[in-house]
């Protein structure tokens, strides 16, 4: 990441902190009440992570796969997985991904070669 983009990425970050910190002290009346949600892990989405998220992306046009990859590539040392970095899965989903292209390709090659013969 250029770091251009890495004070875009973090300009970014520290302007939609503030708005979600003070979005979520309002709906929970208190910061000790909007503390106790967000630290609790019960799935319990009170604080309305999600739509406040889709919200920032398609606010800043980052609802498409440039938008996305800026993102992860911001965060690719990020852990998501147990011991397992954005950058790992991602190298892992484009390999599987294009492997899956690949053996497409390969299958469709070699039935019109097999028919041309």
């Amino acid at each position: 990441m250029q770091p251009y983009q890495r004070h875009q990425f973090d300009v970014l970050l520290n302007d939609v902190t503030e708005r979600y910190a003070a979005h979520v002290v309002a709906r929970c009346d208190s910061r000790a009440e909007a503390l106790r949600r967000l630290r609790d892990d019960s799935g319990d989405d009170g604080v309305r992570l999600a739509e406040f998220v889709d919200t920032v992306f398609a606010d800043h046009r980052l609802d498409d796969v440039a938008g996305s990859a800026f993102v992860l590539q911001a965060l690719h040392r990020r852990l998501v997985a147990p011991e397992e970095t954005v950058a790992a899965v991602l190298d892992r989903l484009a390999k599987s991904v294009f492997a899956d292209l690949l053996t497409a390709k390969v299958v469709e090659r070699l039935a019109r070669t097999e028919w041309k013969q």
